[in-house]
C-alpha cells in the first residue's frame, strides 16, 4: 500500500464542488473535506528533526487559490489567471493517493503569480525542504551574481581556475592543472581523477583541505588531466571547485556572499546551507529551502536574471547556463533529449505538434525548479522518491494545462 493510499486530501473551500465532481467520477476516490484555507506547517520542534524524522501528514493539502500570506509571492486562481484546473487537481489527487510515488509539493505559477500550491507527505509551507543536487543550479546562479556585481567577468569562465586561487602553490600540481576553467568545472568537464580511497585519506586530515588547501589537495592527488580525462564525469568535485573560486572573488567569503548579496536579496531568511569539509559552503548539496522560496530561483531564471525589476544575475551567463551546451553521459536513466549547461539541465518538451523547452534544477528525491519560458511557467516539486518519474506527469499533465 502507498503512504497516501488512504488519507483523506483537504481542498480549499471554494473549490469542494469542482474537485467533488472529479473525484466522484473515479473509483475509489479519495474523500474530500472542507479546509480552512492553511496550508500544513511545521511546528517549532518539528523544525528542528531531521527531515527524515518529519512525520506524514494526516491530509494533503491542495489549493487551485494559494492564499497571500505577505511573503512577496503573488499569488492567483488557477482556471483563472491561467491554466486548465481539472488535469491539475486529478494529478495532485493522484499524487495524494500516491500512485506517482512519494512528492512532498508541487507548486505552479504563471505570469508572476502563484496558481497552485500543494503539500504533500513531509511537505510544510515553512519548512526548508532538502534541495539535494538542485543545489548546483542554485550555486551556478550564485556565480551569475558574482558576474553581475563585478567580481568576474564572462571571459574569465574560460581562464584556468587556478588563476582565481592566489594561494595555491603550483609547485607539484598535476599536469594539465591549468587546463580546468570555469566553463568546465561548470559542464562537469573538471577532469579530475582523485580515488574514492585518496579522498577518503584526505579526509583525515581536514586541517590540510581548508578553503584553497582543497584545491591543493585536489590537483596534487589527481592524475594528469588531459583531453582524454575532461569528459562528462557528474560530480567528481566540480561543484565545490565552482565555490572555491566564489570565495575567492567576492568580498568577505562565499558564505557571507550567498547570505547577504544572493538569500538576502532573494528574502530568503527561512533555509540551511552545510558547510563542506574545505569550510566552503556546500556546493552540490546538503542546502534546504522552502517550496516558496525555490520559485524565486525560476523567477530570475524566467526574467532573464531581473528579480523586483533589476539585473540580478548577469544575463549574458545566464543565457549560457541555461544552454544545451552539453550532453550528459550515457545513463539508463537520463533520458536522451536531455542536455546540461552550466549546473542546468534542459530538454524539449512535446505538446502535441509544438515543442516547449525546460529548463531546470534537478536534485534526486524529486528537488525540481522547472522553467517554462515561453509559458511563463515555473514548476516547482519537492520529494523523497527513489525513482523520480514525475516529470513524466508534469510533461504529460502540467505543461499542456498551460499550453491550451
Amino acid at each position: 500500500m502507498q503512504p497516501f493510499q488512504e488519507f483523506e486530501v483537504i481542498i480549499s473551500t471554494k473549490f469542494k464542488a469542482l474537485l467533488s465532481a472529479v473525484l466522484l467520477s473515479s473509483a475509489g476516490a479519495v474523500a474530500a473535506e472542507e479546509s480552512k484555507d492553511l496550508a500544513p506547517e511545521a511546528t517549532a520542534s518539528q523544525a528542528e528533526l531531521s527531515f527524515r524524522d518529519i512525520p506524514l501528514l494526516e491530509n494533503a493539502f491542495i489549493d487551485t487559490a494559494p492564499a497571500d500570506r505577505n511573503d512577496g509571492v503573488l499569488v492567483g486562481e488557477l482556471g483563472v489567471d491561467g491554466g486548465s484546473k481539472d488535469g491539475i487537481v486529478m494529478l495532485a489527487r493522484e499524487i495524494a493517493n500516491g500512485q506517482h510515488g512519494n512528492y512532498d509539493s508541487l507548486l505552479i505559477a504563471h505570469k508572476g503569480k502563484l496558481l497552485f500550491e500543494s503539500y504533500y507527505l513531509r511537505g510544510r509551507i515553512n519548512l526548508a525542504h532538502p534541495q539535494a543536487s538542485a543545489t548546483k543550479a542554485h550555486t551556478s546562479l550564485i556565480l551569475g551574481r558574482a558576474i553581475q556585481l563585478g567580481h568576474l567577468t564572462m571571459t574569465d569562465l574560460d581562464r584556468p581556475l587556478i588563476d582565481f586561487l592566489p594561494d595555491l602553490d603550483r609547485t607539484n600540481l598535476a599536469e594539465g592543472a591549468d587546463k580546468i576553467t570555469l566553463h568546465k568545472a561548470l559542464t562537469m568537464h573538471g577532469g579530475l581523477s582523485v580515488s574514492e580511497e585518496k579522498w577518503e585519506e584526505l579526509q583525515e586530515n581536514p586541517a590540510q583541505l581548508q578553503g584553497q588547501g582543497l584545491v591543493q589537495a585536489l590537483l596534487e592527488h589527481t592524475g594528469p588531466i588531459t583531453e582524454e580525462t575532461q569528459t562528462y564525469l557528474y560530480g567528481n568535485f566540480n561543484p565545490i571547485l565552482v565555490m572555491a573560486v566564489i570565495d575567492a572573488v567576492v568580498p568577505g567569503t562565499a558564505e557571507e556572499f550567498i547570505k547577504n548579496e544572493v538569500l538576502g536579496k532573494l528574502g530568503i531568511t527561512n533555509y540551511s546551507w552545510s558547510t563542506h569539509i574545505s569550510g566552503l559552503p556546500q556546493a552540490g548539496w546538503m542546502v534546504s529551502m522552502t517550496s516558496r522560496d525555490m520559485l524565486s530561483w525560476g523567477s530570475v531564471v524566467l526574467n532573464e536574471g531581473e528579480w523586483n525589476g533589476e539585473q540580478f544575475v548577469h544575463a549574458d551567463y545566464l543565457a549560457k547556463a541555461t544552454s544545451r551546451l552539453v550532453k550528459p553521459a550515457e545513463e539508463d536513466w537520463m533520458p536522451d533529449s536531455y542536455r546540461y549547461g552550466y549546473f542546468y539541465y534542459q530538454t524539449p518538451i512535446e505538446v502535441g505538434e509544438k515543442s516547449y523547452d525546460a529548463t531546470f534544477a534537478w536534485g534526486g528525491g524529486g528537488q525540481r525548479v522547472i522553467i517554462v519560458d515561453e509559458l511563463e511557467l515555473t514548476i516547482v516539486i519537492t520529494g523523497h522518491d527513489g525513482d523520480d518519474k514525475i516529470m513524466t506527469q508534469i510533461s504529460n499533465t502540467v505543461i499542456p494545462a498551460f499550453a491550451e
